[in-house]
Order: C-alpha cells, then structure tokens, then sequence
C-alpha cells in the first residue's frame, strides 16, 4: 500500500513539473478605453500653457530643466488635459493627476502613479495607474489598480505608448486601457 502512495506521488510529482505549458484560457476585457493625455512641462517661460512641473531634483539641479543624466532624481507632478484623439485641443473628457519620478541612473525610466479624472457625458469616475514606465521602449504597460464611478472597483493593465514627443517641453501618450474586472 505504502509504495502504491509512493508511486502515485511521485506521479502526480512529474506530471506538476512537466515542462509542457498549460494552455491558460484567455480572458477578453470587460470594458475597454482609449485615452490621450498631453504634458507640458513648465521650463520657465511657459507658466500660462504647462501642465507640470519639476517638484523635486537632485543637489543643484534646475526646477526648470530636466536633469541631464537620463533625468534621474527628477520628480514631476502634473494635471494634464485628457481627450479621446490625440489632438490638444479637442475636447477634454477630463485630467490626468499624478506625478513620475525618473529613477533610473543608466537609462530614461520613470515610475508613475496617476489617476484619470473623466467628467464627461460618456464617463465619469476616476481611473487609479500605477508602475514602472522605461520610456524607450514602444509600448508599457502598468496596472489599473482601481476605480470610481462608472470604474468602480476595476482593475486591469493600460498599455502606454508615447504618440508624440517634442523635446523636454511637451508629450502626448496614447493609453489603451483594457479592464478585466469589472463590477
């Protein structure tokens, strides 16, 4: 008896650790979004027009210009316009609210943590981002870690890719947001 346990065991042992991958089923999202925010950085001579600004740099740092060592030890807060093309001037559906912070000494890489504020006819309620963003890169993706009103209590991941970059003054990135919870 004991050594038939033994074997089954040891079975069910081989068996867990075989190295053919289980097919997972895919899950498709409950909702989906497409979002453009557009970040100004305040450089100094832009106060009227920017939407962020440099809060924290390293020793001797400008809080006007970006850190020249891949921006490392910039934090950046901003309140950014929001829209559904990626055209400035469109319409808003609402702010994007957050900072970033460059923390990376040997390539561009920013942390984010934001929240979409949307106030529109088509949706209301706040959308919580959070994680890493290594900017060169195509596309990131960070995870959606809540949300309010029509996103109560969703989660899911928001792919980002930069759509437009001008200098150290102005972006534009695409947000592609795909919920797998929903409620």
């Amino acid at each position: 008896m004991g050594v038939k346990v033994a074997l089954v065991v040891f079975f069910m042992f081989f068996v867990l650790c075989s190295p053919f991958p289980v097919k997972r089923p895919q899950h498709a999202p409950c909702k989906h979004l497409v979002l453009f925010f557009h970040d100004i950085i305040y450089n100094g001579s832009n106060a009227a027009n920017a939407t962020s600004a440099i809060v924290a740099a390293p020793e001797g740092a400008n809080l006007t210009k970006l850190a020249s060592q891949f921006h490392f030890g910039n934090i950046v807060v901003f309140d950014d316009p929001v829209t559904l093309d990626n055209n400035l001037h469109s319409n808003q559906v609402g702010r994007a609210q957050g900072s970033y912070i460059y923390d990376t000494k040997n390539t561009f890489t920013a942390w984010l943590g934001f929240t979409f504020v949307l106030n529109s006819t088509d949706h209301r309620g706040t959308i919580t981002l959070a994680g890493a963003d290594p900017t060169l890169k195509k596309t990131r993706d960070v995870s959606v870690i809540g949300g309010t009103g029509d996103f109560f209590m969703h989660r899911g991941i928001a792919t980002i890719m930069t759509d437009a970059f001008e200098g150290q003054v102005y972006f534009r990135l695409r947000v592609d947001v795909k919920f797998y919870e929903c409620w």
